[in-house]
């Protein structure tokens, strides 16, 4: 007896692109693969919610996640699904030309290309595709 293959959960892909702090992690990631600890810095918020919030992307197959010793890295995945994927690829574009949007990944930048990190993630690894 196979098991039949888990369906694309719609819904879920959904309501994870409809909150506006996913939407930020998710325009911060870009194309990168960026440690939670900047996100904490940037956003300004405790890392057990951003840690909820890039569960829920997670969940949706929208991100994906690896361990570097104390570190928890994300990066964007392309969702199993074509339509999600091609809806994903929109809704990146759409965060890359939204003027807030534009703010936080200036801060990123600013913090990462920064000969100092901040306090809070000195000894963190800085994301490696992004520059000045």
């Amino acid at each position: 007896m196979s098991k039949k293959p888990k369906e694309f959960d719609k819904e879920l892909f959904f309501r994870a692109l409809a909150d506006r702090t996913r939407l930020r992690l998710l325009n911060l990631i870009g194309s990168d693969e960026v440690c939670v600890c900047f996100f904490v810095e940037i956003l300004k918020t405790n890392q057990p919610k951003i840690s909820r919030h890039l569960a829920y992307l997670r969940r949706a197959g929208i991100v994906d996640a690896r361990r570097e010793g104390q570190w928890m890295h994300y990066r964007i995945v392309d969702p199993d699904d074509a339509d999600a994927a091609r809806v994903l690829q929109d809704v990146m574009s759409w965060l890359a030309n939204d003027t807030e949007m534009q703010r936080d990944r200036q801060r990123l930048v600013k913090i990462c290309c920064a000969p100092q990190l901040p306090v809070s993630i000195q000894g963190a690894p800085r994301p490696a595709g992004i520059s000045p």
